[in-house]
Parts: structure tokens; C-alpha cells; sequence
């Protein structure tokens, strides 16, 4: 048994680690999240009290962040700043928490001799043209192309220095595009979803040719708890399950899964910078760890979100107002 801290674990990805932990594992696991509008207190509502202890809280609030890595065997750092088309709009917040924040829990982390393990992004890459057949790899340079993809690839090198420089026990994994329970409306998949759930057509940025590698969400959690238990330190692993889909071929796929027609949507203006494609080689997590993918199909895994939400509405419901009368104002 272990006491973990995880950082950013009320969000999407973060809470479905919790959710991992506590199922197929004995740990103990403390919450640091500052709930702001990706963050959602409800996520963890179903899990035991007695294994999952919440604190709201800042993770630049370097005296919280040291008090609560002192009695953690491990952190697990899911907190981030994490939305393209908000770090266009305020660059600012994506600073603070990405750099300062990595910052202050590594600090804390050589401090008290703890093992860290950073979650970061494929974006850290920048994209791939649609014909490449190539693959991100550990080796791939960064040359990532937003205010969020390129504060990620800094707090991906401050802990790769702080390894290097101060000897802090920490590992890297870079996943994939993730989808599956508790993801923010705002975001692509269940955007669509809720929007079908409500009767609104869903809404396809430019051509829809824009590719991105999938994930179903417990597949990341089960890689992370993977990296945490075998990982060798100082060491970078991409995570992903080949599921490569254009966007118009995602939606589509909603539509049809819902029992719409599949080209009942809209298209709107294409986002600003917005990236061609995405595409993770996982071998080495597969070949040094053993890990593999639960969700091979998407479609599986598709079925399975759709569902969630479908009986979770009580989750989403509050926030989707308000989401799209934001996007109506943006036109998208």
C-alpha cells in the first residue's frame, strides 16, 4: 500500500486515475485540485472517503505543495492547464500552472525524496502532415505550436533537468488524444455527444481531415499506474492505442452510433493553429513494461462514452449552457 498524491485529480484524466487506483489497487490517494472550471468535485463523489482524501488547492501554493508531497510516497502530476483555444485567448494561466506549478512540486519532490511521474502531451510534438507515415517517438524533437503545447514542453523539461540536475525520481509519459467519463463538455467528443443528447447538430471545425490518436481513458490510467510501478527512472514513454480517426470520421461515428444520420452536422470556421495530426508509437511501453490497450476498437470505446453520458446527465447538464453559448460567440 502507498499514499499518492495527484495532482489536477478532480479533472478529466485525473479523476479516472483516481477511479483506476482505487479499483485495482491497495493505495491511498490524496487529491490536490483547485476545482477550476475543468475540475469537477462530483467526479470522485462515488468513491470511498476512507481511501480518497480531497484538498482544494493551488499546486503553485508551494507551502501546500510541500506539506502534502511530505507524506506522499508518490505524485502523480495530471494538473495542467489543458485547452488549445483558451491558452490562444489568455496565455496566462497556462504559465503559471504548467511552469510555476511543475516548478513548485518538483522543488517539493527533492525536497523530500519522492517519486514523481509528470503527465504530458503528444502536442509537446507539434503535428504530422496527413500523409506521413511516420509516428512520434521519444526521440521526436519538440516543436510544439500553442501556448498550451509549449508550456507543457517546458514543464517536460524542467523534469527532465530537475532528474538530471537534483536526482528527483521521476518519469515522463506522453499520451494521446483521451476520451471516455468525466470529460469536460467543452472538448471534442463529448461536445458532440451532449450536443446529439440535446438535439443540437454537432459541429465539425474546417474539413474534419484533421487526425488525432485515441485513447479510451482507462487505457492512459492503466499505462500511468504501469510507468509509476515499472518505469525506469529518468525515462520518457509515449502512451497510445493506434486510434487513428479523422475528426469528420469521429463524428460520423457519433452520429451513427445515436441513430442519427451520419451527415447530420455542421461545419464551422477552422480553429486558429489548429494542428493536422497526431500519431503515438507506444513500443517502448509496450516492449519494457508489458502494457497493452484494453479499448483496441474505437468504436467499442466510442459506444461505451456515449453511454456514459447518456445516463450521466445529472454530470454534465449544469455546464452545457453555458459552454455553448460560449462557442456561439466565437461563430464555432
Amino acid at each position: 500500500m502507498a499514499q499518492l498524491l495527484v495532482t489536477g485529480g478532480a479533472g478529466f484524466i485525473g479523476s479516472n486515475f483516481v477511479h483506476h487506483v482505487i479499483n485495482h489497487t491497495d493505495h491511498h490517494v490524496t487529491v490536490l485540485d483547485k476545482l477550476t472550471y475543468s475540475g469537477n468535485r462530483a467526479s470522485l463523489s462515488e468513491l470511498p472517503e476512507s481511501r480518497v482524501n480531497f484538498v482544494r488547492g493551488d499546486i503553485v501554493d508551494a507551502a501546500l505543495v510541500d506539506r502534502l508531497t511530505a507524506s506522499a510516497d508518490a505524485v502523480v502530476h495530471y494538473a495542467a492547464e489543458s485547452h488549445n483555444d483558451n491558452s490562444l485567448r489568455n496565455p496566462h494561466p497556462f504559465l503559471q500552472t504548467n511552469l510555476v506549478g511543475t516548478f513548485a512540486l518538483l522543488e517539493a519532490a527533492r525536497k523530500h525524496d519522492t517519486r514523481f511521474h509528470h503527465i504530458s502531451t503528444d502536442e509537446v510534438y507539434g503535428d504530422l502532415a496527413l500523409e506521413d507515415p511516420c509516428r512520434f517517438t521519444e526521440s521526436t524533437p519538440y516543436n510544439p505550436s500553442s501556448p498550451y503545447s509549449s508550456t507543457k514542453a517546458g514543464s517536460d523539461l524542467l523534469v527532465r533537468a530537475w532528474t538530471r540536475s537534483f536526482g528527483v525520481a521521476a518519469t515522463i509519459s506522453n499520451c494521446s488524444n483521451n476520451y471516455g467519463p468525466f470529460q469536460h463538455i467543452e472538448k471534442f467528443i463529448p461536445r458532440q455527444i451532449t450536443n446529439v443528447l440535446r438535439g443540437i447538430r454537432p459541429k465539425l471545425y474546417g474539413s474534419g481531415h484533421n487526425v488525432r490518436d485515441w485513447i479510451h481513458v482507462d487505457d492512459h490510467s492503466s499505462a500511468v499506474l504501469a510507468i509509476l510501478e515499472k518505469g525506469r527512472i529518468g525515462e520518457t514513454y509515449l502512451i497510445g492505442a493506434d486510434g487513428e480517426k479523422d475528426n469528420k470520421t469521429v463524428v460520423e461515428l457519433i452520429l451513427t452510433l445515436m441513430g442519427q444520420p451520419a451527415d447530420a452536422y455542421d461545419r464551422v470556421a477552422d480553429r486558429a493553429g489548429h494542428d493536422l495530426r497526431y500519431a503515438i508509437d507506444s513500443t517502448k511501453l509496450r516492449s519494457e513494461l508489458g502494457w497493452q490497450p484494453e479499448y483496441r476498437d474505437f468504436a467499442q470505446g466510442l459506444a461505451a462514452t456515449i453511454e456514459w453520458y447518456r445516463h450521466h446527465e445529472d454530470w454534465w447538464s449544469a455546464g452545457k449552457d453555458a459552454t455553448e453559448a460560449l462557442y456561439a460567440l466565437l461563430g464555432q
